[in-house]
């Protein structure tokens, strides 16, 4: 078979698969090097002990990232090349950052995820359906409203929007209904990026295809006239959604460069939803393999938040350890150093920006969780960069190793392949813990976040966002977590103020509530919901030849 990469053949997913122990039933093939993990292997290994899970999270990035998935990718494909059971579990990529700024999500290099083009391209199907789902409950009330709009649904108070999986700020805000009583009831609207939808949350935390179904009929679209809650289950929706879903619950599987296994489901973005790959997914990987390797977008301020509030409350899982991504480019630009100078050596500026670094090593210790520093090289790192951080960590108290998986593959990854199973030899009883407890109110939830994890030292709020809280506040909802959205550059809210601020505030101008996802999401900042293309996308330089061949897509 062609391999997507100059040095791995890929080998028949159904090779990958038998590695597993799976059964004819529990696996369905997409093609020769894809395949779905079907959600019944949950039952028949029910009471199999689960493996240890090792979280994989970053500093505050640079535009261009830190390398976390590759990073990720390799790990899981060192540790599988050392004789151990060993999977990763990933998101799947969004089209929006694929042919946007930011690329694919397949690792890179040495450490890629194969077929690396059908991943990052439609792969098994499963963002379309979400994207089908999604805008099927637009429809539905959009039809709803159009045919006398029994449930007396305000048409200046649905909050459903519409969703795609493509960046496009033209439709971040549009009319519909426009072209007379024939064509629907005019009101605003707007897109969406699939990645931020709902129903990306809601598939990413459901457990089971009925707890999908239960968690799809309670989203909120919108407000009666008597301001009561309209849900997608009051217009018979949600059964409609699920069909459109049966198959995207199940985890896609595929293998890393050393003939192992990853699974990759589920794609919310970190900055603005959870920012994790699905529950189902990882009770999966925890059942088949003994060692699990996953990610969470950006930083601890961002996705390992989210990950130990939201998900690892929603399924009860207990992380067994953590790898912190660090660059030296980041640091530098932590310290004071403009993006184009990132490669020119600058003691002074790396010296600055480890408060940055040190910041995240905090946050994760909060959570009661031991840490490994996994410091990514680039070519532009000298010995005294690296150096640096090594004396910084052993500073710290904190296990530090290079890593390089683009470049080295296996090689790449081994010292810290090592520092990870140091750690996890300890057998020590796990100390982790959640940030705050399901009663804390709302705003204490908020500021709790805001404060120990951030270091702000207030929280404004918004008159609307104000409101907001105090009618969840009265709700069933008061014991939601929240989802902070806010920049990935900063630990503030102004992705301007880099380093480790101190003394500042963060606002929260507007406040939702995802109840099928089960969480509240405070809004900070410009965060957009439907990014642009930048001034030259990356689909400028991709190519195709006339045998199908792509090129410039990673």
């Amino acid at each position: 078979m062609q391999s997507t990469s100059d040095t791995y053949i890929p080998q028949p997913i159904t090779a990958i698969a038998g590695r597993l122990d799976l059964q004819a039933e529990e696996f369905s093939s997409y093609g020769p090097l894809m395949g779905k993990v079907r959600t019944q292997v949950l039952e028949r290994l029910a009471d199999k002990p689960d493996g240890k899970l090792i979280l994989v999270t970053a500093i505050s990035p640079t535009s261009a990232g830190e390398g976390k998935t590759t990073v990720t990718v390799g790990l899981a494909q060192t540790l599988f090349s050392l004789g151990l059971n060993a999977l990763s579990c990933t998101r799947e990529p969004s089209l929006g950052p694929v042919f946007g700024i930011k690329g694919g999500a397949t690792g890179g290099g040495k450490a890629t995820l194969e077929p690396s083009l059908e991943i990052n391209l439609h792969f098994t199907g499963d963002f379309h359906a979400i994207t089908a789902a999604h805008n099927l409950l637009a429809a539905i009330l959009d039809n709803h409203l159009h045919q006398g709009n029994a449930l007396g649904i305000d048409p200046r108070r649905v909050t459903w929007r519409r969703t795609i999986d493509m960046n496009d700020r033209a439709l971040r805000n549009i009319v519909v209904g426009l072209g007379g009583r024939t064509e629907g009831v005019p009101r605003e609207s707007g897109f969406d990026i699939t990645p931020a939808s709902e129903i990306m949350a809601v598939l990413c935390l459901s457990s089971d295809l009925a707890d999908l179904k239960d968690r799809l009929g309670r989203i909120v679209v919108g407000e009666t006239f008597a301001r009561k809650p309209v849900t997608a289950a009051d217009l018979n929706a949600h059964t409609a959604m699920t069909i459109l879903l049966r198959e995207a619950i199940h985890p896609n599987l595929v293998q890393n460069m050393a003939g192992g296994p990853a699974l990759v489901h589920g794609g919310p973005f970190g900055n603005i939803a959870h920012g994790c790959n699905s529950i189902i997914a990882t009770r999966v990987g925890l059942k088949l393999a003994d060692y699990v390797v996953t990610e969470a977008g950006f930083g601890t301020d961002l996705g390992a938040e989210k990950f130990f509030n939201i998900k690892c409350r929603r399924a009860g899982l207990t992380p067994a350890a953590v790898v912190l991504v660090a660059t030296v480019r980041a640091l530098k630009l932590h310290g004071g150093v403009r993006p184009a100078d990132l490669e020119i050596e600058n003691p002074a500026a790396l010296a600055a920006g480890l408060a940055n670094l040190q910041k995240h090593i905090e946050n994760i210790r909060k959570f009661g969780l031991e840490v490994v520093v996994a410091v990514n090289r680039f070519p532009s790192d000298t010995a005294n960069d690296l150096r640096t951080v090594a004396e910084f960590c052993a500073a710290e108290g904190v296990p530090a190793a290079e890593t390089d998986v683009f470049a080295g593959g296996i090689d790449g990854g081994k010292a810290l392949a090592q520092e990870v199973l140091h750690l996890l030899e300890r057998d020590a009883p796990s100390n982790f813990a959640l940030l705050y407890p399901d009663d804390m109110t709302l705003k204490d939830k908020i500021a709790t976040v805001a404060r120990e994890i951030y270091g702000a030292a207030k929280v404004n709020y918004a008159p609307a966002a104000n409101r907001t809280l105090r009618q969840l506040q009265r709700s069933e909802h008061k014991r939601l977590p929240v989802c902070m959205a806010k920049t990935q550059s900063s630990f503030s809210d102004n992705p301007r103020l880099l380093g480790r601020p101190q003394n500042f505030s963060i606002t929260v101008r507007e406040v939702k509530l995802a109840a099928g996802a089960g969480f509240v999401i405070p809004l900070t900042g410009d965060i957009l919901t439907l990014p642009g293309l930048p001034a030259v996308p990356a689909a400028d330089g991709m190519t195709i030849d006339d045998d199908g061949n792509v090129g410039g897509l990673t």
